[in-house]
């Protein structure tokens, strides 16, 4: 089963302290609880990875809360995995990938778009990347 890697509890955490901030720099909202303690625990035992049907119910929930505010398709519309490549040129993703996305547990798709990000050769990284930086232009111009 796939593995949530330390970086998207990290970005979890840093949700939840934006969203239910410390009222005294001490105490802590539960969801933030929860995911400390599985954050502290990897960091302890040196693991980069918790199983995601391992992980305690609340924090996983407090995750799955994150999880839902990105985006869930690397997919840019250019797809050349319909024109026989193995991995799209497109969002990076493998034949395998796009086909199975569907079906795919939320870790599964997180480890996904990490290796996607870490490889950064797809279409979505830079020449579209740009693109989308630059914003909406005007119809005119």
């Amino acid at each position: 089963m796939a593995g949530i890697h330390i970086t998207d509890i990290e970005a979890a955490i840093n949700y939840w302290r934006e969203r239910e901030p410390s009222p005294d720099g001490v105490t802590l909202a539960p969801e933030l609880r929860a995911l400390a303690e599985v954050y502290a625990l990897m960091v302890y035992y040196h693991e980069e990875e918790a199983d995601e049907n391992g992980f305690p119910a609340k924090a996983y929930a407090a995750w799955r809360a994150w999880y839902e505010t990105t985006p869930d398709t690397p997919c840019i519309a250019i797809c050349s995995t319909s024109q026989g490549d193995d991995q799209c040129k497109g969002c990076g993703r493998t034949f395998e990938e796009v086909q199975h996305w569907p079906e795919m547990t939320p870790a599964a798709k997180r480890r996904t778009w990490r290796r996607i990000t870490l490889e950064g050769g797809a279409w979505r990284f830079n020449r579209y990347a740009e693109r989308a930086a630059e914003g909406p232009q005007d119809a005119g111009a």
